[in-house]
């Protein structure tokens, strides 16, 4: 650009700065408000689904994840305690998982997908409290002799057995609330989605 005598070369330069501020600092201004329309991580987590690698979940062990705010238990179930969970089904109040706590696909004996793999929120239904695993039976669970192996809540004494099924004449009105949830490979899950017509 070639200034003559007609156009002030000084005024030109510094409309052309002032545009470029003014652009710069509209786009400062505007970043930090369009940000805040965004949900936050944890808005996101507070609703997203959860992947969950249980590839080193051993028979017998449980892990916790948070899902929704919730204490989600997935329990790696011993031959031993799939076993117990048909020997109690008398003592149970909603044996065949009739009751609408768990998804269709889940609403068998086991209460799960895999036989082996119970994921089930970690919540009485009672008032809310978390029960605690007890997964010791007989008399070593301090529980009694014929005590099968399962949750017991600390609030009001509910006890639910290995599929978080409610035992009989106890506070919990109904059996642990099994979440959607689906596998992705042998060893991944994702809790809170589900395969599309399940």
């Amino acid at each position: 650009m070639s200034c003559d005598e007609k156009v002030d070369c000084g005024r030109r330069r510094l409309l052309v700065a002032t545009a470029a501020v003014g652009g710069v600092g509209g786009v400062m201004v505007a970043t930090p408000f369009v940000s805040s329309m965004l949900p936050s991580e944890r808005a996101k987590a507070a609703g997203a689904p959860v992947e969950v690698d249980i590839s080193k979940l051993n028979p017998g062990e449980m892990m916790t994840v948070e899902w929704r705010g919730k204490p989600v238990w997935i329990i790696n179930r011993t031959d031993d305690q799939l076993a117990a969970i048909k020997k109690v089904d008398g003592e149970v109040s909603d044996p065949k998982s009739e009751k609408n706590m768990q998804p269709k696909y889940c609403q068998n004996e086991t209460r799960s997908i895999k036989p082996n793999v119970l994921v089930a929120v970690g919540i009485c239904t009672h008032l809310g409290c978390s029960p605690t695993e007890k997964f010791k039976t007989g008399a070593e669970s301090g529980l009694g002799a014929d005590w099968a192996g399962g949750f017991i809540c600390p609030c009001h004494g509910s006890t639910f057995d290995m599929a978080g099924r409610v035992y009989k004449s106890k506070p919990a009105p109904d059996n642990l609330e099994v979440p959607p949830h689906m596998y992705v490979s042998e060893t991944k899950l994702i809790i809170g989605e589900e395969k599309k017509g399940a």
